[in-house]
């Protein structure tokens, strides 16, 4: 994504209020262009061939095909599908642990302040996850009871410094934070967060924070970056 171009953001949820709430949040004026809507999963890979986008903000329960399967679907068509932060009302800890299996960058509640689904939006957007502090630990204990026993590259193959940064992605610092915490480069952050992804196979921050979450690096009682909550007003609800 160009740093200096608005955000190109494609909405899906089935409810017209919901849409028109979320387009009062995520402002032309505040970086973000809303290249197309959809009213249902079936509806955006026509929106994608038609348009250039960055980032899709997806609710999870639709009628035809739900958020989980559009989002499988995305991911399996091409590598370099845009990044989805699911969208949902519901505080269900197995529909957000299945976005997360389906390949979902992150997931943010509904009723989370405006800010924060700014924040998240961005996040995504540039390539990074969001999870939402408020499920997160129950949300990520759900996916690996999901995700079976498969077994895991060992912690060891990582140098101290990338065990550091694997460390600051758990707590859910960007690259730019990574980089302000251990005084390093962001290309070098960049460098790093490659690296630990070959060696420990992982598929994407998302699955990162779950490692680290896995592997005791960090606990549910660690503060999660996200937890202030000083939005000027809830996301729709739907």
């Amino acid at each position: 994504m160009n740093s200096d171009a608005a955000t190109r953001v494609v909405l899906v949820d089935d409810q017209e209020l919901v849409r028109s709430g979320l387009r009062r949040i995520l402002r032309r004026r505040d970086g973000f262009d809303i290249v197309a809507e959809c009213a249902d999963g079936n509806e955006l890979p026509a929106a994608l061939a038609d348009h250039a986008v960055d980032v899709v903000v997806m609710d999870l329960r639709m009628k035809h095909v739900d958020g989980i399967e559009a989002t499988r679907r995305l991911r399996a068509a091409a590598t370099d599908a845009p990044p989805v932060l699911a969208l949902t009302t519901f505080d269900d800890d197995e529909l957000l642990s299945g976005a997360l299996r389906a390949g979902a960058a992150g997931f943010i509640l509904k009723d989370s302040g405006a800010e924060d689904l700014i924040r998240a939006v961005r996040r995504v957007a540039a390539g990074e996850s969001w999870l939402d502090p408020a499920v997160t630990a129950r949300v990520l204990a759900t996916y690996r009871v999901a995700a079976g026993t498969r077994a895991a590259a060992t912690i060891d193959a990582l140098t101290a410094r990338e065990r550091d940064v694997l460390v600051a992605i758990g707590t859910g610092l960007s690259n730019v934070e990574i980089a302000e915490s251990l005084v390093i480069s962001e290309l070098t952050v960049k460098s790093h967060i490659g690296r630990i992804f070959a060696k420990l196979g992982l598929r994407d921050r998302a699955a990162a924070i779950v490692y680290a979450f896995d592997h005791g690096l960090v606990s549910p009682s660690t503060p999660q970056r996200g937890d202030r909550r000083d939005g000027q007003g809830d996301v729709p609800r739907s």
